[in-house]
C-alpha cells in the first residue's frame, strides 16, 4: 500500500483541493488513542481506526489500552501499586482480560489479528440481541476470541481462552499498561486521542481537525529544513515540548482558569511566613538559582498532604535543577503529638541539613513510617510517640545525619509556640491565597493549584514547572540576569536571594490580568509623528493611533472628525503607516454622513438632510458608487440620473455635478438557529408575519453556524416555524423545558431601532419525532406518493405558492400550477433570474427579457437581484410587464457577516449568482433557470425548464470545444483543473438550471459556501468566482450537462454550430478583447431590432428623446461615425465567462 506513495517529503509543501488528503511514506501524523476496550466509546473507536486503516489513511494509528477498575484501585491506594490485594477482585475486570487476550494474540498471530479481535468484540455487542443497554458481556469477549483465532490456531480455541482466563497470563504487562496510563494522566478522559502528543477527544472530527491543526506546524518545520526525510517527526516534536504527564488542571488551554496571587506584598511587609520558610533541593544544586518555587500547603493530619509531601520529595530526588520546594504545615483542631513531631522533624532537616547528600531520602522514609504507623491507623492502634522518636533516631543514622540535633529537640516538641505557629500558617494560607483549612494545595511562582480531588503525583509537579517556566519565569530569568546590582551587599546576593527576587517578580506580574481593550498610549513616542489638537477647558482627551492609507483609518479618521466637531476634546491623532508599500492600499474617497444638529421639521430633507459631498474629483477616472452601511441595512438608490457603477465626469459636460438619493428600504432581522446535541436543523423553514398576517416572508435555516436572515422593517413580529414538516417535528425551546406548545410555536420580536436584531433559537424535536428526519429526499417522496401518503415537499409548496418571500412587488409566485396568463400565454410558469449593474447591462437585459417572451409561449416569471437595479429600471419594469405580460418579482439578501466577503462589487455580484440560491427565493419556488444579462434567447425556454436534470441540483451547459483557435485558453484541460475534473467537463456560467427542491434537500448551498470560505481567502483562486466555484465543487454537488446546443458563443464555440444555437452569449474574447456592444451588433442579426424595440419602450415611460430613433443599419452598411461611436461607448463587463 504504501509504495505506490510519494516518498519525497516536500511534496507536503504543494498545495491541494481543500481536504484533500497527502499521501506521503513517511511517518508524519501519530494517532494514538488511550480508550479502556471494555467501555462503547473505547470499542466505537477501534471501529473507526480500523476504518481508517483500511481506506489508506495516512496516517499511524495506536492504541493504550487500560483498565478503569484496576486504575481506581490505585487511586484508593494512594497511586501505588500493590499487586497482592488485587489479583482476586481483577478476575471479573473484563478490561483486564480484553488487554490480556489482546496481548496474546498480538504476540502469537499478529497485530492485525489483534485489532481484528477488539472490532468482532464490538460486532458481537451491537448484533446480541439481549443486549438492550449496550453494556459488554463476558460471551462477547469469549466468541470473539474464539472466532479471531479459529481461522488461525493449531489448538482449539477455547482451550487457550480457558488456560489463559486460569493462569491470569500477561497479567504484567496488563497492569504496566493501565498504570502508565494512569501516570500520563488521560484515564479521567475515558477514552482520548493524542495526536503527536497533543490531547483531543476521540471522536472522528477531532481527529480530522487534529491532523489540520498538525498540518502547518509540520510544513513550517519541512520548510525551513528542520525536518527532512530522516527525522522521527514524533521524537522531535516530543523532545523538544512533550511533557510526562496530562493535567487539564495545570496545562494551559484547559477549562480551569489558573488563579494567581502575588508574594510581594506579604514578603516585603516583613512579618510574612514566607520569610521563615527554608527550602529543600535536588542533590547537588543547593547553590544554584532556582527560578521555580513550589510552595506546599500541608494538612499534616491528612493521608492526602502526606501523600503530596512524599511526590514532592520523590519528584526532587528524581532531580530538578529550576526548582526548590518549600513546606507550610498546617493542622487541624485535633492535631496530635505524633502530628507535631513530623512538622518538627522536617523543620529541623530543611534548616540544617537541606545541603546533605541523603537528607531526600531521609524525609521519604520518615513520611513514609508516619503514614503507615500514624496516618493509615486509627489513633488507638497507632504507635507511641515515642517509637515515632526513636525511628526518626535510626532513619538519620542511617542516611549520615547526626541525630543529636533530633534527640534535643524532638524531646521538647509538644508546645504551645509551635501549635500557635500552625494556627499562624492556617490563618495566612486563608487570608492571602483562599486556601481554606485541612485543603493541600501547591503555590508555583504565585499559581495556587488546589488538591481537592483525585491523585497529584511528582510528574504534575514537573509539569508545573515545565509549564510555568517556559509560559512566564523564563522571560524574567532572562531580565534578572542582566541587573547590575548596585548598592547591595555582595555577601546578600546568594542562590537564594535571586531564586526570592524571580519568585516575588513572577508572582506579582502574573496577577496583572490586562484586558485586550486596554493599551498604553502615554508610552508612544509621537514627537514627529502625531496630530496635537488641545483643548485645555475639555474634559475628555482622545488617543488614536491610525494607519493613514488603510480603509479602516479612512472610517476613524471621519469619526474623529465628527467628534472634534461636536464633543471638543483634546485630542492627539498619532500616525502609524506602513513602512513599505508595493502598492497603494487605498483605491477609493471615503466620505462619514451622519444627521446634523440642525432642526428638519419644517425642511425638505431630501434636500437638506444628511448628505456625503465629494470635491474636486477626477474627471477621466470611471468612477463608482458605493455605500457603506450598517449591516442590519438594505439600502437602495432613489434618484440616479446618471449611471452609479461607470461614473465619468468629463462627459456630464457643463453639469460636472453628479446627485445620488439613496433611501433606507428595510432592516435585515438575522439570527442562529441550533438543536442541542446536534448539528443545526438545516432545512427548517421559518416565516414571519404579524398576527394578522402570519406569513409575510419566509427563509430556511442554513447548516452554516445554523444562520437565517429576513427582511423586516420597525415594529412587532411573530416568527414561527412553517407548516409542514417543520412544524410537525419541531418546538421552540423555552427557557429549558418544553413548556406551552402554542407558546413553543411563535417567538414575539420587537424592532424598535435601526440596529436591527440577532436573535439566537433553539428548537428540540416533539416527543416520539427524535429519530424523524426534516429533509426527506424526492426519492422517498416519490415512493411514499405511491404507497397512498401526500409527500411533504409537495403539500409544502401546495401550502407556500400563494406567499411572498423576502419580495417586492410580487406578481403571482406560484410555479406549480397551470397559468392562464397575459397575452394569451398558458401553462406552467417559467420562472428565469438573471442579475444586473449598471446602466449598460440593463440594457442588455431588457433585451434579453424580450428574446425570452418572443419564443417562449408559457407564462413567465422573473427574478431581479434588487440590489444593483437603477432607479431607472425599477421605475420601467412594471410598465414593460404590463406591456408585455409577464411576471417579475425583485428579491434581496443582505451578505452574511460570517462568510469572506469580497471587496470589488463585480466579484460580489458574481457571488450572488451561486452562493444564494437556497434562501433568496420563497420556499415555494421549485426550480429557476439562470439567463446572464447579455444573451439572446432562440428558444422556447419552456423546453430547458421541463428538461430531466437526473435529479442534479444543478445544470450547466459544458465549454464547447470545436474552435481550434482557443485551445490554448482552455485552462481547463491542463495542471491544477485537469487532475481535479477528472475528467468532468468544465462548465459555463452563463445559463444554467436550478431544482431548488433538490438543491435545498441536499444542501447544496451550504456545501458551496464551505467551498467558497475555504478558497475566497485566497486571492490567486476562484478567479471566475460564479463559474469556478460550481465547477471546482461538482464531486459534492453534482452537475447535469446541458446539451451543447443550450448555450452558444463565438469565442469558443466557431461559426460552425451557431444555427443550431438555442441560446447566444456574449462571453468575452480573450484574443480580441471586442467590446460588447460591438460584438452583439455583429453576432446576433436580431439584436439591434431588440435593442431599437427595448430602447423605444423605455423612452416612451421615462420621457426622454429615443437616441437613434430609427433601427441602426446593418453590420454591413454602418457608417464609419456611427462605428467610432459605438466603440468608444464604455464597456465594462464582467469576465466571469471567459
Amino acid at each position: 500500500m504504501y509504495r505506490r506513495w510519494r516518498s519525497n517529503i516536500n511534496d507536503i509543501l504543494m498545495p491541494v483541493f481543500p481536504g484533500q488528503l497527502r499521501y506521503i511514506r513517511k511517518n508524519l501524523f501519530h494517532a494514538v488513542y488511550v480508550l479502556d476496550p471494555s467501555t462503547v466509546s473505547g470499542l466505537q473507536s477501534i471501529d473507526m481506526i480500523t476504518s481508517f486503516y483500511e481506506n489508506s489513511f495516512p496516517m499511524r494509528f495506536g492504541v493504550i489500552l487500560y483498565s478503569t477498575q484496576f486504575i481506581k484501585k490505585i487511586e484508593q491506594s494512594g497511586g501505588e501499586l500493590h499487586s497482592s490485594e488485587h489479583d482476586g477482585e481483577l478476575e471479573d475486570d473484563k478490561s483486564s482480560l480484553i488487554i490480556r487476550l489482546f496481548i496474546y494474540i498480538k504476540e502469537n498471530h499478529g497485530i492485525q489479528s489483534a485489532f481484528q479481535f477488539l472490532s468482532n468484540i464490538n460486532r458481537l455487542r451491537t448484533e446480541s440481541a439481549d443486549s438492550t443497554d449496550e453494556a459488554l458481556e463476558m460471551h462477547h469477549i469469549e466468541g470473539a476470541f474464539v472466532e479471531t483465532l479459529l481461522p488461525k490456531a493449531k489448538s482449539p480455541p477455547q482451550e487457550i481462552l480457558l488456560k489463559l482466563e486460569k493462569e491470569q497470563s500477561f497479567k504484567e504487562l496488563s497492569q504496566e499498561s493501565s498504570l502508565f496510563v494512569f501516570k500520563l494522566g488521560v484515564s479521567k478522559l475515558q477514552c482520548c486521542l493524542l495526536m503527536n502528543g497533543l490531547v483531543f477527544d476521540s471522536s472522528e472530527d477531532a481527529l480530522i481537525n487534529a491532523m489540520n491543526d498538525e498540518l502547518p506546524r509540520i510544513q513550517e518545520q519541512v520548510y525551513y529544513g528542520k525536518i527532512n526525510s530522516h527525522t522521527n517527526v514524533l521524537d522531535k516534536f516530543l523532545s523538544e515540548n512533550g511533557v510526562s504527564r496530562y493535567n487539564p488542571q495545570i496545562i494551559a488551554g484547559g477549562k480551569v482558569k489558573p488563579r494567581f496571587v502575588s508574594l510581594a506584598s506579604p514578603v516585603l511587609g516583613g512579618e510574612s511566613v514566607l520569610n521563615e520558610i527554608n527550602y529543600l533541593h535536588s542533590p547537588g544544586t543547593v547553590d544554584d538559582v532556582k527560578p521555580v518555587t513550589h510552595l506546599l500547603a500541608v494538612d499534616v493530619t491528612s493521608r492526602k498532604g502526606i501523600k503530596l509531601l512524599r511526590e514532592a520529595i520523590r519528584y526532587l530526588i528524581q532531580g530538578s535543577k529550576n526548582a526548590r520546594v518549600g513546606v507550610l504545615f498546617t493542622a487541624g483542631q485535633d492535631a496530635n503529638l505524633s502530628n507535631i513531631l513530623l512538622v518538627k522533624t522536617f523543620e529541623i532537616t530543611a534548616a540544617s541539613y537541606s545541603h546533605k547528600k541523603k537528607v531526600l531520602e531521609f524525609l521519604d522514609q520518615v513520611c513514609s513510617f508516619y503514614e503507615h504507623k500514624y496516618i493509615l491507623r486509627s489513633p488507638a492502634a497507632a504507635e507511641s510517640t515515642q517509637a515515632f522518636i526513636n525511628k526518626v533516631y535510626e532513619l538519620a543514622e542511617a542516611n549520615e545525619l547526626p541525630s543529636k540535633t533530633y534527640k534535643s529537640s524532638l524531646s521538647e516538641a509538644y508546645n504551645l509556640k509551635l501549635i500557635e505557629h500552625l494556627n499562624k500558617v492556617a490563618q495566612y494560607l486563608y487570608r492571602q491565597f483562599g486556601i481554606a483549612s485541612g485543603v493541600n494545595a501547591v503555590i508555583t511562582n504565585g499559581r495556587i493549584t488546589s488538591l481537592d480531588a483525585g491523585v497529584f503525583l511528582g510528574d504534575d509537579l514537573h509539569l508545573l514547572e515545565s509549564v510555568e517556566f517556559n509560559h512566564r519565569i523564563k522571560h524574567i530569568v532572562e531580565i534578572v540576569e542582566e541587573v547590575s546590582w548596585h548598592g547591595i551587599d555582595p555577601d546578600m546576593l546568594t542562590s537564594k536571594y535571586v531564586s526570592d527576587i524571580i519568585m516575588l517578580i513572577s508572582s506579582s506580574m502574573a496577577t496583572r490580568d490586562r484586558s485586550a481593550e486596554s493599551a498604553r498610549f502615554e508610552i508612544l513616542n509621537a514627537q514627529y509623528s502625531a496630530v496635537i489638537l488641545n483643548n485645555e477647558n475639555s474634559s475628555i482627551h482622545i488617543d488614536a493611533v491610525v494607519d493613514p492609507l488603510s480603509p479602516s483609518g479612512q472610517k476613524l479618521s471621519s469619526l474623529l472628525r465628527v467628534l472634534a466637531k461636536y464633543v471638543h476634546p483634546s485630542m492627539r491623532i498619532v500616525l502609524n503607516p506602513m513602512s513599505s508599500l508595493v502598492d497603494l492600499p487605498l483605491k477609493n474617497y471615503y466620505r462619514y454622513v451622519i444627521p446634523t444638529m440642525e432642526d428638519f421639521s419644517s425642511t425638505d430633507y431630501t434636500v437638506n438632510g444628511p448628505k456625503a459631498f465629494f470635491a474636486n474629483m477626477p474627471l477621466s477616472k470611471t468612477l463608482t458608487m458605493n455605500l457603506d452601511v450598517p449591516e442590519p441595512w438594505l439600502v437602495e438608490p432613489v434618484i440616479a440620473v446618471h449611471d452609479m457603477d461607470n461614473i465619468l465626469l468629463e462627459n456630464l459636460g457643463d453639469i460636472r455635478t453628479l446627485q445620488a438619493v439613496f433611501e433606507l428600504e428595510a432592516l435585515v432581522l438575522t439570527g442562529h438557529c441550533a438543536e442541542k446535541d446536534r448539528d443545526p436543523p438545516r432545512g427548517l423553514q421559518l416565516i414571519l408575519g404579524t398576527k394578522n398576517t402570519p406569513h409575510l416572508v419566509d427563509t430556511i435555516v442554513m447548516a452554516n453556524l445554523g444562520y437565517w436572515q429576513m427582511k423586516v422593517s420597525p415594529g412587532v413580529w411573530y416568527l414561527q416555524l412553517a407548516p409542514g414538516r417543520s412544524s410537525e417535528l419541531y418546538l421552540f425551546r423555552d427557557g429549558g423545558d418544553y413548556g406551552n406548545q402554542e407558546k413553543s410555536l411563535s417567538k414575539r420580536i420587537t424592532i424598535n431601532d435601526l440596529r436591527g436584531k440577532v436573535v439566537h433559537l433553539e428548537v428540540v424535536k416533539k416527543k416520539g419525532k427524535e429519530q424523524e428526519k426534516l429533509l426527506i429526499s424526492s426519492d422517498d417522496d416519490k415512493h411514499s406518493k405511491e404507497k397512498g401518503h401526500n409527500g411533504w415537499n409537495s403539500n409544502l409548496l401546495k401550502w407556500a405558492s400563494g406567499f411572498i418571500g423576502g419580495s417586492e412587488k410580487s406578481k403571482k409566485s406560484s410555479d406549480s400550477s397551470v397559468d392562464h396568463g397575459k397575452g394569451g400565454r398558458h401553462g406552467k410558469t417559467i420562472n428565469i433570474f438573471s442579475i444586473a449593474s449598471g446602466h449598460l447591462y440593463e440594457r442588455f437585459l431588457k433585451i434579453m427579457i424580450l428574446s425570452v417572451l418572443k419564443n417562449t409561449n408559457r407564462p413567465v416569471k422573473f427574478w431581479f437581484i434588487k440590489n444593483y437595479l437603477s432607479p431607472q429600471f425599477k421605475d420601467v419594469i412594471p410598465h414593460m410587464a404590463h406591456e408585455y405580460g409577464f411576471d417579475y418579482e425583485l428579491v434581496t439578501y443582505k451578505w452574511p457577516t460570517w462568510l469572506h466577503k469580497q471587496t470589488e462589487k463585480q466579484r460580489i455580484i458574481w457571488a450572488y449568482k451561486i452562493l444564494f440560491l437556497d434562501v433568496i427565493f420563497p420556499i415555494s419556488l421549485e426550480k429557476v433557470i439562470f439567463v446572464d444579462a447579455d444573451q439572446v434567447v432562440r428558444a422556447d425556454m419552456g423546453e430547458l425548464y421541463d428538461m430531466d436534470i437526473k435529479g442534479r441540483p444543478l445544470a450547466y451547459t459544458p465549454f464547447c470545444d470545436n474552435n481550434k483557435d482557443m485551445d490554448g485558453y482552455r485552462f481547463w484541460r491542463q495542471g491544477f483543473w485537469r487532475e481535479h475534473l477528472r475528467g468532468r467537463p468544465y462548465h459555463i456560467s452563463a445559463l444554467y438550471v436550478v431544482d431548488l427542491v433538490k438543491f435545498r434537500e441536499t444542501a447544496a448551498g451550504d456545501n458551496l459556501r464551505v467551498f467558497y470560505e475555504s478558497l475566497s481567502k485566497d486571492p490567486n483562486s476562484l478567479a471566475n468566482l460564479d463559474q469556478d466555484l460550481p465547477n471546482y465543487a461538482q464531486h459534492t454537488v453534482p452537475i447535469f450537462s446541458l446539451p451543447q446546443e443550450w448555450l452558444w458563443c463565438e469565442s469558443w464555440c466557431g461559426n460552425a454550430t451557431k444555427s443550431r444555437a438555442k441560446t447566444i452569449d456574449l462571453c468575452n474574447n480573450p484574443m480580441t478583447k471586442e467590446p460588447k456592444l460591438q460584438g452583439a451588433r455583429r453576432i446576433v442579426s436580431e439584436w439591434r431590432d431588440l435593442d431599437f424595440e427595448a430602447r423605444k419602450f423605455t423612452a416612451k415611460i421615462l420621457g426622454d428623446e429615443l437616441e437613434n430613433p430609427d433601427p441602426l443599419p446593418s453590420p454591413l452598411s454602418s457608417s464609419p461615425e456611427t462605428s467610432s461611436n459605438d466603440q468608444s461607448t464604455d464597456d465594462l463587463e464582467s469576465k466571469a465567462e471567459l
